[in-house]
């Protein structure tokens, strides 16, 4: 993502409190998700480790209390949790993630994994092959990803796993590059389906694109239809797809139609402010990055929340959404120039207490 650029002075900022159960106005209407509870109402939540790590406390009208209690209690039913190969400093790796996952499973939560197959961030103009990997050829590549599949599998078994992070042009570059080896990135996104498939019948695929743009999804999603998985998910920010709510609907009912599948909302989020609590740049800084109708405040990112979800439930072929960064508060404190560019659109305030947006998990 690019990040919102402005000069930081010395700032004091005052908190903005606003209790996850506050009643900001009416909210709009939602209908209600399955007797089954398939409806998918998740959030990120893969800092976590990382901020409780160092002392972090969040906080629910005032009191303190663990996030993920937090999460499960305002409806919130699925947490998603990245999952990098081999990182530097351990974070994100698999011995953090299993642990969070079982913590969250003991919560109540459902786990979504989404696996970046790299030692570090992958997105759509970035997906770095694993050091372990980079020197493999693609038949050996292939038995890498399958093996370390499996081993996920094995290790977590994930309610969803996600085969790549927002790989619009492919994964596990160069090798797998959409754009220059279409058959490679397919087979290496076949061999990761089928490893997950040798280890779970229960366990939902997850292709990822970052977008809604109807031409292009359909030109991704289109490559992809060989590969065996269940749900498409897409990744909407209006900062970077565009401010057209409707577009999120209307994409959802053409993919789900054409390529029979289950359509997600993997990731939005959206400023409750556009102040600042750290010296980190933010990605959303100003009125010219978001939606009129959804000011950047507390009630407007609660309702831009409730439009998008709206927007999936509206459709058929719609199984749920994910806020993303909802946990990335300024954890380093207010003078950190490496803290988070999220800390406005987390699910929390700058005294780190829980938002009305959480009402957007309800039941």
């Amino acid at each position: 993502m690019k990040k919102h650029i402005k000069f930081l002075g010395l700032l004091v900022i005052t908190a903005i409190q606003f209790s996850c159960s506050g009643d900001d106005d009416k909210a709009p209407s939602v209908a209600q998700p399955p007797a089954d509870d398939t409806f998918i109402r998740a959030s990120d939540v893969s800092y976590l480790p990382e901020m409780e790590a160092v002392g972090t406390k969040f906080y629910n009208n005032g009191k303190e209390e663990n996030m993920l209690t937090t999460l499960k209690n305002a409806g919130c039913n699925t947490v998603r949790i990245r999952l990098w190969k081999n990182p530097v400093n351990g974070r994100s790796g698999m011995a953090e993630v299993k642990e969070l996952a079982e913590k969250s499973r003991r919560a109540g939560l459902r786990v979504w994994l989404t696996v970046h197959y790299s030692d570090s961030w992958a997105d759509p103009g970035k997906q770095v092959t694993p050091k372990e990997w980079e020197k493999l050829s693609l038949e050996d590549l292939k038995k890498a990803v399958s093996t370390y599949t499996e081993e996920i599998m094995s290790e977590i078994n994930p309610d969803i796993i996600q085969i790549g992070n927002e790989i619009n042009d492919g994964l596990l570059f160069p090798q797998g590059k959409l754009s220059s080896n279409e058959q490679q990135c397919i087979a290496l996104l076949t061999a990761a389906s089928k490893a997950v498939r040798a280890k779970s019948s229960n366990a939902k695929i997850m292709i990822h694109y970052a977008g809604i743009k109807g031409g292009d999804t359909d030109w991704f999603f289109n490559k992809m239809k060989t590969i065996d998985y269940d749900y498409i998910g897409l990744s909407y920010y209006p900062i970077h797809h565009g401010k057209d709510l409707t577009e999120v609907g209307s994409t959802i009912d053409a993919l789900g139609e054409k390529y029979g599948k289950k359509v997600v909302i993997a990731e939005t989020s959206y400023p409750f402010t556009f102040l600042y609590n750290d010296f980190t740049n933010n990605i959303i800084g100003d009125s010219s990055q978001i939606i009129p109708e959804f000011p950047a405040t507390p009630k407007g990112q609660k309702d831009f929340v409730l439009a998008v979800r709206a927007a999936v439930q509206a459709s058929a072929h719609g199984q749920g959404f994910a806020y993303w960064g909802g946990e990335w508060v300024a954890f380093r404190g207010k003078q950190s120039a490496f803290g988070s560019t999220y800390e406005n659109q987390a699910l929390y305030s700058f005294d780190n207490n829980a938002l009305s947006v959480m009402q957007a998990f309800a039941r």
